[in-house]
């Protein structure tokens, strides 16, 4: 295990570079933040509004700016409570404290700063949409901090997947519905529920490749609870439910944009075949996690065109 010294004056460290800051932010991750703004923006067009692309293009940098503050404070509290070491199976750029010899505190603080400059941002949005986006952007960021700080964090709990798929793929589309439309309504949960279980099923796939190491941890998972074998069924299972969520919505709400299921399911077969094929053990965690991100661009993308190929939605 890597922990801190006890006094810092003990420990010389380097330079926080910028290369860290972008390794530590986590790009591969941002799809959780990329996917929801553009449903959201479909929904938007597809019910007839008249979208404003500056709006769009500063709410997406927003939720990037939140995802990558939550993969900072994740990193930052894991490797001061020395759950990441060295011996797990990941890629050194994604384990910035881990392999390289810089100040933890750096970390800390960029995260503060990416939550500011959400929020700064964020300015912006109220500006031209009211306060409503704050109440929930207010929500989003209580969690961003609960889900690795505190006493027992929320990432130690088998909550994680229904926190992260609610906060990332539940209220980032409804404030963005909000903010591009002037309408809060609660269809765009019902709409964005693909979002949620895709973006959840991430969480899943980390929890379920690190069972061991957060045994070690005391960290008690939905996946740990379970065990792998157990867990990987539900996995499998949510798979389906996410596919199912989309055809329906489609069906129901965006019938024209049915057209386009048939191209989402022949060009997705092989990604989703991939991922079910994978145990999820610390061996192939690297390879379920580039599988299950993927997944959700792909899935997300075709979402999208399919509510965007519909002239108009149907409201029961």
């Amino acid at each position: 295990m890597t922990s801190l010294s006890s006094n810092p004056k003990e420990r010389a460290y380097g330079r926080f570079t910028a290369q860290m800051a972008l390794d530590i932010a986590a790009p591969h991750t941002w799809p959780a933040a990329i996917v929801p703004v553009a449903v959201a923006t479909s929904l938007a067009i597809a019910t007839g509004y008249q979208v404003s692309a500056t709006l769009a293009v500063v709410l997406l940098a927003i939720c990037i700016l939140m995802q990558s503050s939550v993969n900072t404070f994740n990193d930052y509290y894991d490797y001061v409570k020395g759950t990441d070491s060295s011996e797990d199976d990941v890629d050194p750029t994604d384990a910035v404290l881990i392999y390289n010899n810089v100040n933890p505190r750096s970390a800390l603080v960029f995260a503060i700063a990416l939550l500011i400059s959400a929020f700064v941002l964020g300015g912006y949005v109220i500006y031209h949409a009211g306060l409503i986006p704050l109440a929930i952007g207010a929500v989003g960021a209580v969690f961003v901090v609960l889900y690795s700080a505190g006493k027992t964090p929320i990432s130690y709990l088998p909550l994680g997947e229904a926190v992260s798929g609610i906060v990332m793929g539940g209220l980032i589309p409804l404030a963005c519905y909000q903010v591009l439309t002037g309408v809060l309504t609660p269809l765009a949960m019902l709409w964005a529920l693909p979002e949620i279980l895709g973006i959840g099923l991430i969480m899943f796939t980390n929890n379920t490749c690190d069972i061991e190491k957060d045994i070690v941890a005391h960290r008690r998972t939905l996946s740990v609870l379970l065990n792998r074998e157990k867990a990987r069924t539900l996995y499998h299972a949510i798979l389906w439910l996410w596919l199912i969520a989309i055809i329906l919505i489609v069906g129901v709400f965006f019938t024209q944009g049915l057209i386009m299921i048939p191209f989402m399911l022949l060009s997705t077969y092989p990604l989703l075949k991939a991922l079910r094929s994978n145990p999820l053990a610390p061996n192939t965690r690297q390879a379920a996690m580039s599988q299950i991100c993927s997944v959700n661009i792909a899935l997300g993308a075709w979402y999208a065109a399919a509510i965007l190929a519909s002239n108009s939605v149907i409201v029961w």
